[in-house]
C-alpha cells in the first residue's frame, strides 16, 4: 500500500480498514493449491534505501518547500554540537510531518532525534512510529525498511529497560511482520513468552494473531483475536482482522458474520459499500 502522501496512521483500527479497501494480502499458495506460509513462500525483499525515499519525497515539494528543507539539511552539517543536530532533527521532523505531510522522513528524522537524546521514552515513541504503520504496510521491501528502523530503536531501549515487554512485542512483531529474518520464529517465541506470562496483554494477543495470519495459520490467529473480543468486543481491529482470517481460510458464514459486525461499527459509506459488495459475494 502506497503512503507517499499519507501522513501517520498510527490508529490500528484506520490500519485495517485501509488493507480492506486498498486490498487484501491472501498468502500465496503452492503447486497443490494449500496455503503456505508465508516466510517460506516469500523471497527476501529487495533494500530500500532512505535516500531513495527522500529523493521522491522532495519530488513532492514545492520550490519554496524544497528551498526550506535545504536550508534544513545544510543545519545538519553545520551542527557540530550535539544539542543543535537535535535541535535540527526535530526541525526536519515538523517540516515533513507539518509541512509536506509525508510520513517516511518524518518518522526518520524522529528516530534520529530519538536517537540522540537517547531515553526510553523518545526511543520507544520513534519506534512506534515505523512498528504502526509496519502493521499496515503490504509492500515486502517497505514493511524490511520500517522493521528495520524500528528495531533499531527498540533494541536500544531494551538496553534502557530490559523489562519492557510492549518493547520486547515490538521487536517480535518486526521479526514476524518486517521480512527482516529468515527465521520469523524468533519473534513469535519473544512474543508468546510475554503473553504466556500475561494473556490479558491484547498487544501481544494482537501481534501474534497478526503473525499467524501473515503464516497462514489462521486458526491460530482467530484464536488470538478472540482473547482480545472476550476482553474488548467491541474492538473494531480485532473484528476486522477476524473477518478476514475467516474470509481466508474459506469459512464464508463465518467471515460474513464479522463483515456483518464491522459494518454496523462504521460510518464511512464507502467502506460500508465495499464491505458490503464484499459480503454479497461470499454468500
Amino acid at each position: 500500500m502506497k503512503r507517499q502522501q499519507i501522513f501517520l496512521i498510527s490508529s490500528g483500527i484506520a490500519a485495517v480498514i485501509l488493507l480492506f479497501v486498498f486490498g487484501k494480502t491472501t498468502p500465496p499458495k503452492n503447486q497443490s493449491g494449500n496455503n503456505m506460509p508465508a516466510a517460506q513462500a516469500q523471497e527476501r525483499p529487495s533494500t530500500i534505501q532512505f535516500s531513495d525515499i527522500l529523493s521522491k519525497a522532495k519530488q513532492k515539494l514545492s520550490s519554496d518547500q524544497n528551498q526550506r528543507l535545504t536550508g534544513l539539511e545544510n543545519a545538519v552539517t553545520r551542527g557540530d554540537v550535539k544539542d543543535q543536530q537535535l535541535h535540527v532533527y526535530h526541525q526536519l521532523a515538523r517540516f515533513w510531518k507539518d509541512s509536506a505531510h509525508i510520513f517516511e522522513p518524518y518518522a526518520y528524522y524522529t528516530a534520529e532525534a530519538a536517537k540522540l537524546e537517547n531515553s526510553e521514552k523518545s526511543l520507544t515513541f520513534a519506534a512506534q512510529l515505523f512498528v504502526d504503520n509496519l502493521l499496515s504496510e503490504g509492500e515486502p521491501a517497505m514493511q524490511n525498511w520500517l522493521a528495520t528502523n524500528a528495531k533499531d530503536l527498540l533494541d536500544r531501549a531494551l538496553k534502557i529497560n530490559p523489562n519492557n515487554d510492549s518493547t520486547k512485542i515490538g521487536i517480535g512483531a518486526c521479526y514476524m511482520l518486517g521480512n527482516i529474518s529468515d527465521n520469523p520464529m524468533q519473534g513469535i517465541l519473544q512474543v508468546r513468552e510475554v503473553v504466556q506470562k500475561n494473556p490479558d496483554n491484547l498487544y501481544g494477543q494482537l501481534i501474534l494473531g497478526l503473525g499467524g495470519k501473515k503464516s497462514g495459520q489462521f486458526d491460530k490467529a482467530i484464536e488470538h483475536f478472540k482473547v482480545i473480543l472476550q476482553k474488548q468486543p467491541h474492538n473494531l481491529e480485532a473484528i476486522f482482522q477476524l473477518a478476514e482470517c475467516y474470509d481466508l481460510k474459506g469459512d464464508k458464514a463465518d467471515a460474513v458474520k464479522w463483515y456483518e459486525m464491522a459494518k454496523g461499527m462504521i460510518d464511512n459509506e464507502q467502506i460500508k459499500k465495499d464491505l458490503e459488495k464484499r459480503i454479497n459475494e461470499l454468500k
